[in-house]
């Protein structure tokens, strides 16, 4: 066995392997409790005009039916600020006196001064609120620095005392697509960058003794999201600072992707006990965000059963011992990079190093409809039938002009008619195979020895009727069979009585019992039950092998289950967690009932981490007061019409407040500049402005054709 080392780099939180959530201070949002011991708030913001008192204050009515505690609006004017003090008198004559309003300030301290008159909480951005985003280069010395910094203080102290004096608490709100050009120019775009903007104005506010502060480190990009809250918490404790987190994947979109950035973003942070209020930002009426954000947050909140399912707390004897604590999962918490594993062959796939992450599918359930409900009593025939049904799904998928096909599949073999089936399947796809590989469950050794020359990856646990010696007995021959053939052996462990983190120990022990046999193209693997246990033993197991210097690649898992709504973001928070911090080479989701959906949720996934793209990339924001047009709408428009061309991504944004920053991410951006206008960039260059609305669907799609991206769409399949 390698030696082990301790290989630990700056934390953020106490303990990666087990729940504890962050403590702060408590700051009052009017007489709602933020951070401390209170439950981890909702919130959403109106899209409404500000000055339209009626629709806004309906709308917030909308949302705190929803479940909504805390209700933002915007005021980009002093005519807007000045309607929340209406706004704000109508929900108490409405009964919601307890609900508080926030003003969300952008560019002009003139209106967070009169908001401040008005609501319970101001939010600023420290990338427009004394700062300006031209993306202009210029190299600061310390001095000239310095003196920008004394800009700022007199720009920012007046908001500060005026808080202060009226009881208000503010967010000190950073977005990744709007830090300013002095930071840029020091900092560059990064979470460094964001981290020092959001800490300025704090250290003002502390200055004049003001500490009723609630920060947020947003990004359209989860992996930049997660990171820079984690970097920020680290400062934070570096400093001697506990305030409260507000979270969010800003722009997330539309629709199922908006939902699954959200909960790989959010829900990644909330399972490691960062975050004491959440706002999910999607492309939808306010009061949508509401359930999906209940949803995320509920497994964290104070009343919920960490003893249950979840097991984030269990008993003494599930902790990691103190040698496993010194130990972490990746090199650097900060900045994304891809665990370094070795490659593995399956069949045509390359799994592992460099290569994509590949999907695992068991179709099982789907695939033998039509035979018996199980592959038990499988004939040969029968293997044709779904040979046949693959063949079918992979061509309709493809004449979509869809690349979400299955690549793995994984199949069942219960007795010998399931064997032959599989065989014969194989026989009948012929030189498909070559876009298609067979990972064999075996709990049958004869059937194991057996299967092993026509799989390409294999599964094998001995029934648990047998005694532990000839369980460990059948495995050595199963390993020393796949040796022979050069198939890639799956180590899968599972829940164990033991404690919640036995399962990372006894994978370990497999991969050194396979080791001992001089076999190592192993796939490691759990097959556990929540999000937490899973996360909490695939960091184990990977911190462990670091410390070893051990390089085998990870299966992702998740079990399946019939809330589609529920899955999707579990599954997001489960896969989204690890795949942000570089871990996992193949993954696998769903029930095998329904592939399309099954396909369409593991891709999705990925594509949300940011690990693997399969079509357009669309980052839209919510929309507010401030959007010049109908975002829902434009949105659903831009992508039906280019939602085909994979590998593009183009930025859909209401206004300028975080455009020129999140189209210098996207390769092309369709912005409002003015009422009726909009202006199109290409990365963060703007390339034409003042763009008639009805005339910027086509001028985008030329400009996309202009710059070599375009693809003409696939044919719709026609019914005969």
């Amino acid at each position: 066995m390698a030696t082990e080392t301790s290989t630990k780099p700056l934390l953020y939180i106490p303990d990666l392997f087990q729940y504890h959530r962050r403590k702060t201070r408590t700051v009052m949002v009017g007489k709602v409790g933020v951070g401390g011991d209170n439950p981890i708030r909702l919130q959403s913001m109106t899209t409404t005009p500000t000055t339209d008192v009626d629709a806004t204050v309906a709308q917030s009515l909308r949302m705190i039916q929803a479940g909504c505690e805390i209700v933002r609006i915007t005021a980009p004017t002093v005519a807007d600020a000045r309607a929340l003090g209406p706004i704000r008198k109508k929900l108490d004559q409405a009964g919601f006196k307890d609900i508080p309003l926030v003003a969300d300030i952008h560019f002009n301290p003139d209106c967070a001064i009169e908001a401040a008159n008005h609501v319970e909480k101001v939010r600023v951005n420290p990338g427009n609120y004394a700062d300006s985003k031209i993306f202009k280069v210029k190299e600061y010395s310390d001095s000239e620095y310095e003196s920008e910094l004394e800009r700022l203080e007199e720009r920012f102290t007046p908001l500060v005392l005026k808080c202060k004096s009226l009881g208000r608490s503010m967010r000190i709100g950073c977005n990744h697509g709007s830090l300013s050009d002095r930071i840029m120019n020091r900092y560059g775009d990064s979470p460094e960058g964001m981290v020092e903007a959001a800490l300025e104005f704090v250290r003002i506010g502390e200055k004049n003794s003001y500490y009723d502060i609630i920060l947020s480190m947003k990004s359209s990009n989860p992996k930049v999201m997660i990171a820079a809250y984690r970097l920020l918490v680290a400062r934070m404790d570096e400093e001697g600072m506990s305030y409260p987190l507000h979270l969010g994947v800003t722009e997330a979109g539309y629709g199922e992707d908006g939902r699954i950035k959200s909960a790989i973003g959010i829900g990644s942070l909330l399972n490691d006990g960062i975050g004491d209020t959440i706002r999910v930002s999607l492309t939808e009426d306010p009061e949508f965000e509401i359930p999906v954000a209940a949803h995320l947050a509920a497994p964290y909140q104070p009343t919920a059963n960490h003893n249950g399912s979840e097991g984030f707390r269990g008993t003494p004897g599930d902790e990691a011992t103190a040698h496993e604590k010194t130990l972490a999962h990746v090199e650097n918490f900060f900045h994304y990079g891809r665990r370094a594993t070795r490659e593995l062959h399956i069949g045509p796939f390359k799994v592992g190093g460099e290569n994509t992450v590949r999907v695992i599918n068991d179709f099982s359930t789907w695939l033998f409809s039509s035979s018996p409900t199980t592959t038990s009593g499988m004939t040969t025939d029968d293997g044709k039938k779904v040979a046949l049904k693959l063949l079918t799904l992979f061509e309709e998928q493809l004449a979509a002009g869809k690349s979400v096909v299955p690549e793995i599949l994984e199949w069942p073999v219960t007795d010998r008619a399931s064997l032959d089936a599989m065989i014969a399947c194989r026989r009948a796809l012929g030189g498909d195979t070559s876009t298609l590989a067979f990972l064999g469950r075996f709990s049958d050794l004869a059937l194991a020895l057996d299967g092993i020359p026509h799989i390409h990856a294999g599964f094998f646990e001995a029934p648990r009727t047998i005694s532990s010696e000839e369980r460990m007995g059948q495995f050595k021959q199963f390993v020393a069979v796949a040796k022979k053939h050069n198939v890639v052996v799956m180590l899968e462990s599972g829940p164990c009585h033991r404690g919640r983190l036995e399962p990372a120990r006894n994978l370990l022990n497999g991969v050194s019992l396979c080791e001992k046999e001089g076999y190592r193209n192993l796939l490691l693997s759990f097959k556990l039950p929540s999000v937490s246990q899973l996360i909490a033993n695939v960091r184990l197991a990977a911190a462990i092998l670091r410390s070893r210097s051990l390089d085998y690649p990870f299966h992702l898992r998740f079990p399946g289950h019939a809330d589609a709504d529920a899955l999707r973001l579990e599954a997001s928070v489960a896969f989204g967690s690890l795949l942000c911090d570089g871990i996992g080479d193949s993954v696998q989701v769903g029930t095998g009932e329904k592939p399309l959906e099954d396909l369409s949720l593991v891709y999705n996934v990925l594509q949300g981490a940011g690990v693997r793209i399969t079509k357009t990339e669309f980052v839209s924001c919510p929309s507010c007061g401030r959007t010049l047009f109908d975002l829902q709408s434009t949105t659903e428009r831009i992508k039906e019409q280019t939602g085909h061309l994979k590998g593009v991504k183009i930025a859909i944004m209401g206004c300028i407040v975080n455009g020129p920053g999140e189209m210098a991410d996207a390769d092309f951006g369709y912005v409002g500049g003015a009422t009726g206008k909009i202006n199109l960039y290409v990365g963060k260059n703007c390339v034409e402005k003042g763009i008639a609305f009805e005339d910027a669907d086509h001028r985008l799609i030329e400009l996309i054709k202009a710059h070599g991206k375009w693809v003409d769409p696939p044919q719709k399949i026609l019914a005969e």
